[in-house]
């Protein structure tokens, strides 16, 4: 059987659930158990790294872990458990009952009192904080824009079209160096960060496992390609004038031109993506298929549900004067940041 030889290692487990996942990885080892999942908490550390780990089998799986265990059947099933147990959980916590037009038109609506982190950090952050917060992060960014093209094949005509545009400047508009993933390790070297693909799994927060997991949900289920396309939307339209918070910052603090850069890129391309996304990707998706609305709006409030809780516990933590990570960070020593 194949063997995948470069990948990060497999992570300390969280609790139960995580636990078996690994062992199974790890081969022969233990059989998930469905039926534990209907006790766990849904947006938990260990449901969240059991979810995440078998999302990554279908990504760039884990070192000395066989290939063959991404279309594992029972290890399938039990991500179906996993995944009914957050979905259901979403569903409860993150629905509204906004028009697309409504949701869509909110997201454009920058909070009145400036309280999140882009802006916390912007004014007041701190290195170490950036630096955290990268970490986090890094479970997507060194991935950016891989779980959105799972919806590709799902779309067609206008909605397709659009899609592909933006994923398109994603992938660096076939310039390799401006592939945004590498522009991502480029700011964590700068922060003295070891830029490693899944390095910080074992530092990330419940918190952050979510808002990735989240995107994989959608993303490996046909069925929820209106709520993948609606989390696209609230990313894009959301992200421009976070980012230009977040560059603010990289140069408030001297974090670096890599690590600013990726923030400013950032600010241009999406303010041109939003109209893409709004206009073509879901006018067009809602043309062809006006049955996805529900869907579409449920993407865009567990996006906005999912970002509170997380930027709500960094801020909770920095403000009680702790480190947001499970564990330390590794400093590179190439970073630029002093």
């Amino acid at each position: 059987m194949p063997i995948t030889i470069e990948g990060p290692a497999l992570p300390q487990p969280r609790g139960v659930l995580s636990a078996s996942v690994i062992d199974t990885l790890r081969g022969p080892g233990s059989r998930c158990a469905a039926e534990l999942v209907r006790r766990a908490e849904p947006y938990g550390d260990d449901l969240q790294l059991a979810l995440y780990l078998c999302y990554e089998l279908h990504y760039r799986g884990f070192a000395g872990v066989d290939e063959a265990y991404e279309w594992d059947p029972p290890l399938l099933g039990f991500r179906r458990a996993l995944e009914h147990r957050f979905l259901t959980a979403l569903r409860k916590d993150a629905t509204s009952n906004r028009s697309v037009d409504e949701a869509l038109d909110a997201l454009l609506v920058e909070p009145v009192e400036g309280t999140g982190v882009s802006h916390r950090l912007c004014e007041e952050g701190e290195l170490w904080q950036l630096r955290e917060y990268a970490a986090h992060r890094s479970l997507y960014h060194l991935k950016e824009a891989d779980p959105h093209a799972w919806v590709l094949p799902r779309l067609r005509g206008r909605a397709k079209a659009g899609m592909a545009a933006v994923e398109f400047d994603e992938y660096g508009g076939g310039r390799p160096e401006r592939v945004h993933a590498e522009l991502f390790a480029g700011l964590m070297s700068d922060l003295g960060l070891d830029a490693t693909y899944g390095r910080y799994l074992d530092a990330a927060c419940a918190q952050a496992l979510a808002t990735v997991n989240v995107m994989s949900l959608f993303g490996l289920h046909r069925r929820l390609r209106g709520a993948l396309a609606g989390h696209f939307a609230a990313v894009e339209i959301t992200s421009s004038p976070g980012s230009r918070r977040l560059a603010r910052a990289m140069s408030r603090t001297g974090a670096g031109p890599k690590a600013e850069h990726f923030y400013t890129e950032h600010v241009e391309a999406d303010a041109v993506h939003e109209q893409v996304v709004r206009h073509e990707v879901i006018g067009g998706l809602l043309e062809t298929e006006p049955q996805l609305a529900p869907d579409i709006v449920l993407g865009i409030d567990a996006t906005g549900f999912l970002e509170d809780r997380f930027g709500t516990y960094l801020l909770d933590r920095w403000d009680a004067g702790s480190t947001s990570l499970r564990e330390p960070y590794v400093q590179s020593g190439t970073g630029s940041a002093k």
